[in-house]
């Protein structure tokens, strides 16, 4: 069974030597987000998620959730309803909500190193309370005051729970084709009728309502993704003035059975005339639906985060501990009967790509959190409308390539365990099998890279782009004549200079060829990861070096970057031929004909 021990001391690291996020979180004005506070949250935080969340992790798995088909109830795997009571009593569902909804008020960065935790001891388990933080962010920027008031405090208090229905068995990305159909009635309320699937914790037992985020179009809706409302439908009926009543018309219609998060309930949802509540303004839904998106998009970039640290950790203790062979070189522990695993290259090479996309990836997730802090609460408003642009830009990067990473991680660290690995015993292939879908839900890598580079780069001119190479020439720029730096330095520079010409590149193809874009969109996206990755293993090292950390770590974190720039960051060579190959690169296949 595979174990796991919060990385505190990386992530005290990260959050407040690299990102400097306490001097941050006072100047936006949090002043109670002070660093004995966030030590605190910290520390209780891996206490809740090592003994209480990762014991339940395997059982988790194996138990599964149960639908009773004569009601529609769903019932989690044993431990969970008590781990989640926990959870709530412990305040942990409204760390980061605002105070006026009951909720702590803390910044929205403080809460990402207890998302990693949740994510990295138990993923299946952390997907109930996932989707109460998009419905509230989605209820907090567009909801009616009395909507606030009746659905946010119990969410933020975490006595109910939010889901994000968008997903019809006809229309996954393209919206625009949903039937589901709401119809006005006489005290204001809709009648919502469809079918929803893949709807994460649709429902379950570890609270008493569930409050259902659903679009839907109206009567009068025209065609295609503007004709689209979003309603809130709660599971249990809830009046203007708070009162619940009966149970809606919505249930569970099946559970879906998946390869791997057995313990969270993946459901079919039928909405049988249940009664909901327009949110914003008619056919203005999706507007709505990507505040829910774009903060669901970043928490699933920390599952693929989390479930990788945690596979890392597994496979170093098992690579200590196995006895195999002796070192090409000779014999490194004579007295024993065969050297540890370790010692192999090949074995060195899969757990250092894993520790240079764990420790570098938590800086860009971390970082990219902490730009939503900004963009919502810097007093000057050409500083929000920066940090805006960043999050726009960083989002899809961050949730595709953490969880591409968190994919090549977990199977780089059950490939340590060699035949071991594959069976369930140790626990690496739950791993191996949870991460997959970090890359599905949410949009998929591909609508990441569509987003990217369709929207973020054409569309908006590259902004977002622009804004982080001037972050990257700034550090350059101060760094330039350190060194103990220039092995960094120099390639980071060049790299930068490479995608912008790269872009423009990308950009004059798309002009004479659009489909260009959707060629080379998944390799941009790549790219864009590594070279984001070697800005922030330089700023790490350069953050060490000048930290008081021991120089035992400096000398970690060293060694750790010149890997990464010496093994990983030479696969934007192999990107940049891909998009530079263009659509001529990728011949027509045929719509019809045998395989």
């Amino acid at each position: 069974m595979s174990s796991y021990q919060a990385p505190l001391t990386d992530m005290r690291f990260v959050l407040f030597d690299v990102l400097g996020a306490e001097a941050t979180f006072q100047r936006l004005g949090y002043t109670e987000a002070t660093r004995d506070v966030l030590d605190a949250v910290l520390e209780e935080g891996a206490r809740f998620t090592e003994t209480v969340l990762a014991p339940l992790n395997s059982e988790g798995d194996r138990k599964g959730c149960s639908l009773d088909q004569a009601t529609g109830a769903v019932t989690t795997p044993p431990g969970f309803k008590q781990a989640y009571a926990q959870y709530v009593d412990g305040g942990w569902a409204g760390l980061t909500s605002p105070a006026e909804f009951g909720g702590q008020g803390l910044p929205h960065a403080a809460g990402v190193p207890l998302k990693e935790m949740i994510d990295a001891a138990n993923l299946a388990w952390g997907n109930f309370p996932l989707l109460s933080h998009g419905a509230t962010e989605a209820l907090l920027h567009h909801g009616e005051a009395w909507q606030q008031e009746v659905f946010l405090k119990p969410l933020v208090e975490g006595r109910w729970t939010g889901t994000m229905c968008l997903t019809e068995p006809h229309c996954g990305t393209d919206l625009g084709l949903l039937k589901t159909r709401a119809e006005p009635q006489a005290d204001g309320s809709y009648t919502i009728t469809g079918t929803k699937i893949f709807i994460t914790a649709g429902d379950h037992d570890l609270t008493d309502n569930i409050v259902h985020l659903v679009l839907a179009r109206l009567p009068d809706a025209p065609s295609g993704s503007k004709g689209i409302s979003l309603f809130v439908v709660p599971k249990v009926r809830v009046d203007r003035d708070g009162n619940t009543g009966a149970v809606n018309a919505v249930r569970c219609g099946s559970l879906e059975h998946k390869m791997g998060i057995h313990g969270s309930a993946t459901c079919v949802m039928n909405f049988d005339g249940a009664q909901g509540w327009l949110i914003g303004q008619p056919h203005k839904g999706l507007m709505a639906m990507f505040t829910m998106m774009n903060t669901a998009r970043l928490a699933v970039g920390l599952q693929g985060l989390g479930l990788s640290d945690r596979a890392l950790q597994n496979a170093l203790r098992y690579s200590r501990e196995r006895l195999q062979m002796r070192a090409l070189s000779g014999a490194k522990f004579p007295d024993k009967p065969a050297d540890p695993i370790i010692v192999h290259p090949d074995v060195r090479r899969m757990l250092l790509t894993c520790k240079a996309l764990v420790e570098g990836g938590r800086v860009m997730g971390y970082d990219a959190a902490l730009q939503v802090d900004i963009a919502q609460h810097a007093a000057d408003a050409g500083e929000r409308e920066q940090a805006d642009a960043l999050v726009g830009f960083l989002t899809p990067i961050v949730k595709a390539c953490l969880t591409e990473w968190g994919v090549e991680c977990t199977y780089h660290a059950l490939q340590c365990y060699g035949g071991h690995g594959y069976i369930a015993e140790h626990g690496m292939e739950q791993l191996a099998r949870d991460a997959r879908i970090t890359t599905l839900y949410e949009g998929t890598t591909g609508i990441q890279a569509l987003d990217l580079l369709g929207r973020k780069i054409m569309q908006l001119q590259g902004v977002g782009l622009k804004a982080f190479l001037a972050q990257v020439s700034r550090f350059c720029d101060e760094h330039a004549d350190h060194a103990a730096l220039a092995e960094f330095i120099g390639p980071l520079r060049e790299k930068a200079t490479q995608w912008q010409q790269l872009t423009m590149r990308v950009g004059k193809n798309a002009a004479a060829n659009p489909d260009e874009i959707g060629a080379a969109a998944y390799d941009y996206l790549m790219y864009s990861g590594y070279v984001v990755l070697a800005y922030w293993w330089a700023r790490s090292v350069a953050t060490a070096e000048a930290s008081a950390q021991s120089q035992a770590f400096k000398d970690d974190k060293r060694a750790t970057a010149t890997f990464y720039f010496a093994r990983i960051l030479p696969r934007t060579l192999a990107h940049a031929a891909a998009i530079d190959s263009g659509i001529g690169g990728l011949p027509s296949l045929p719509v019809e004909g045998h395989a």
